[in-house]
Formats: C-alpha cells, sequence, structure tokens
C-alpha cells in the first residue's frame, strides 16, 4: 500500500501539509475545482515556490479577502457534505479532523463540541488547509500515514482569546500521547490545525526499514527561522513488509448487575471518546453469577477519558488495564462510484495482495436510506467494484 511520512523537523501547519502533498505530485486545479465546491467567498488560493537552504518547496497560501463569521462544527460539517464534488471519503476524513479540533477545544474551554466557536481553525483558511489535506490524501492514495517526533517551540502567540502559551493549549491537548520536543524551536512550530491532522490521520512513528521512498514533497511555512529550514518533507512510497504495528491498551472489567439496555449507549460513548474497539463478551462470575466482560482498545493517552466514562455509566468499581501490540494487515479506503453515489470501501492486503474488500457500511446505510435500497445490495456492489477497480 502507499504510505507517506512526516517529516516534521520545523512542525507542521495545514498549509505546509498541503503544500508537501502538491509538491509530491497532488494536483493543484482538482484541489481547486474541489475547494469550490464548498461554496465559501472571501478568498483565494495560489500555489508559488519558496526557496529554503537550498531546497526549493511549493508555497501553498489562502489568501482571506473578506471578514469570516465565528462558525460551529455543525455549519461546517453541513459545508462539506453539501459538496456535489468530495468524495465520500474525502468528507469523512475531513469531518473527523474538524470533530477532534471541536473535541480538543471544548476540553479547553468546558463545553461541548457543538457549542464550541472555532474563531481562527473555523476561517476559511483553516476550512480550505483541512479539506485541501484530505482530498490530496485521497488523490495520491496514501492510505497510512506517518509523523516523526514533533518540535513545540516556545514563547507566546496571539489569538482572540488573547497571548496564549506556546505550544497553544488546543495544540497540547490534540497532540496526547504523541513524542514531543518541548521548547524545540523558537516560535509557535505547531498549529492547532497541523495537530488535528497529525491527530486525525497520523500515527508516530520512526521511519519504517522496509520504506521504499518513491515521491518526496516540501511545503514551505511563513515564518524564517535561523537554526533550521521552515518545510514539512513528506515522503511517499511503500512498506515491503506485509504487517503493521502499533502499541495500545486494553481496558477491560467484569460486571453482573448492570441494565443489558445500558450497554448499546455505553458502547456509542467509549467510540466517540476514542475507542478503537469495544467488544462484549458473556462470562461467568463468582457464585455462578451470568455477567458480562467489557473490554476496550484504545491508545495509552486516552486510558482516563474512557475509564471515567466505565465509572459513570456502569456499575463497575475497578478497571484492569494493561498495554497490547497488535498485528494488523496495511490497509487502505479506496472510493467507488455506485449507482447510489460515492462508496468507500475498506481495501486490507497481505504481501500486497488485496485479502479483504470491505463497504463502509456507514456510507452504505446512508446511500440504503436514501435510495430505499437494500443494505445488502450496496454493500455487495461497491465492494464488487473496488475488487474490479483494484484488478
Amino acid at each position: 500500500m502507499r504510505c507517506g511520512y512526516l517529516d516534521a523537523f520545523s512542525g507542521i501547519s495545514g498549509d505546509m501539509t498541503v503544500g508537501a502533498l502538491l509538491d509530491a505530485g497532488a494536483d493543484f486545479a482538482g484541489l481547486q475545482t474541489a475547494l469550490a465546491s464548498l461554496h465559501l467567498e472571501g478568498y483565494r488560493v495560489s500555489l508559488g515556490r519558496r526557496e529554503l537552504s537550498g531546497i526549493s518547496a511549493a508555497r501553498f497560501q489562502v489568501e482571506v479577502l473578506a471578514a469570516q463569521p465565528q462558525r460551529k462544527l455543525a455549519e461546517i460539517r453541513s459545508m462539506i457534505e453539501s459538496s456535489r464534488v468530495l468524495s465520500a471519503a474525502v468528507k469523512e476524513t475531513a469531518t473527523r479532523i474538524f470533530s477532534a479540533l471541536a473535541e480538543a477545544e471544548a476540553r479547553i474551554h468546558a463545553t461541548t463540541p457543538e457549542q464550541v466557536h472555532f474563531h481562527e481553525v473555523g476561517a476559511v483558511d483553516s476550512i480550505i488547509d483541512i479539506v485541501g489535506s484530505a482530498w490530496c490524501l485521497s488523490e495520491l492514495r496514501i492510505g497510512e500515514l506517518m509523523v516523526s517526533p514533533l518540535p513545540m517551540g516556545q514563547g507566546f502567540v496571539k489569538s482572540q482569546h488573547g497571548m496564549l502559551p506556546v505550544p497553544p493549549p488546543a495544540t497540547v491537548e490534540l497532540l496526547r500521547g504523541f513524542p514531543v520536543r518541548l521548547g524545540d524551536g523558537e516560535a509557535e512550530m505547531v498549529t492547532p490545525t497541523g495537530a488535528a491532522i497529525v491527530r486525525t490521520l497520523a500515527t508516530p512513528a520512526a521511519l519504517p526499514a522496509d520504506f521504499t521512498i518513491e515521491r518526496i514533497g516540501y511545503g514551505a511555512g511563513t515564518k524564517t527561522f535561523a537554526d533550521r529550514p521552515n518545510l514539512l518533507r513528506l515522503m511517499v512510497g511503500h512498506r515491503a513488509g506485509g504487517f503493521d504495528s502499533d502499541q495500545l491498551l486494553e481496558i477491560r472489567t467484569n460486571i453482573d448487575d448492570l441494565n443489558p439496555q445500558i450497554y448499546d449507549h455505553l458502547a456509542q460513548r467509549l467510540f466517540a471518546a476514542g475507542a478503537r474497539d469495544v467488544t462484549l463478551t458473556p462470562t461467568v462470575m463468582k457464585k455462578g453469577r451470568p455477567g458480562v466482560t467489557v473490554a476496550v482498545l484504545a491508545e495509552a493517552a486516552a486510558r482516563d477519558r474512557l475509564a471515567t466514562i466505565l465509572f459513570e455509566e456502569t456499575t463497575t468499581i475497578g478497571l484492569r488495564y494493561h498495554p497490547v501490540a497488535r498485528l494488523k494487515l496495511p490497509r487502505q479506503i479506496v472510493t467507488v462510484e455506485t449507482r447510489w453515489g460515492a462508496i468507500g470501501v475498506k481495501v486490507s492486503r497481505l504481501h500486497g495482495r488485496a485479502v479483504s474488500v470491505v463497504a463502509e457500511y456507514d456510507d452504505c446505510r446512508r446511500a440504503a436510506l436514501a435510495h430505499g435500497v437494500p443494505l445488502r445490495v450496496i454493500m455487495s456492489e461497491a465492494a464488487a467494484q473496488a475488487r474490479a477497480q483494484l484488478e
């Protein structure tokens, strides 16, 4: 599968990400068409070059021509969903990035994601950067994204809330669980938009030994640093190995006295809070009582958040947790155009061969409800089209 490695020696921002992706081969004219489908006003995008330390890099810029409103998550989600050009997979990716931003801002301001006013990140330039990143990743067919340790900079930055320490609170919140270097850099090195892209799409990792580099793209930032070129380097290629791996936590508890109707609500809250997987397994507890083992897989940074939900929503008074290592097949999302619209399909590979082709449930369910077609018919046809596309 095609992989991308973000070598973020000078940090990351939304415009640097789009620039690096365009420099690696994403089509600028196609991006402009995709962005125009959002029906945003008061901006202009341009693509130029900037040379830093002898390295020529793409400089993607968004020029704001008119004042922008403070938008909420629902408004941005509706704007993205209304596009008739963006694929379902791109819409889903962009919406997830904005949701991560909303959740981080909500925790900082003690409110809900739905009530957050995005301020800077709701402005047109951040919408362009986030949707542009999602579109370019899809255009380049990058199914896996990795990122190096991030320099966090130092000092203070001006915002609509006043002066904030570097790194800003939203950036710190988004990068829980990621390796960072505090104090590395003379200014703000990672913006909230860049952090949201990393939080949603990338895995912290060293460049894999089996990584074969095929393309390299450089995205230039606006600032000039004395100790390093202000560039984001993107390496695009393939991994020769058959398996991916990662490290997660498993949180478990046994329950024998909870109303069974609550488990569905519990699982939904856990997934919304960052759980990778939630399973319910029937078991027999002491004194022969039937019970349920609740097991949650998640990143280490989400442990306390998920534990709080388990204590709030269930009758348990104790949890067990331990680190687990996973081997998993490399996977990517491809988009197919069916009779009922664009459907994302997850393709998993073993030694480069597609061994699992499964249509995305949410995409298929939306299409089934919209067109009055049985869900299984849409899932089957979307998977069949994806298989034919892969041949």
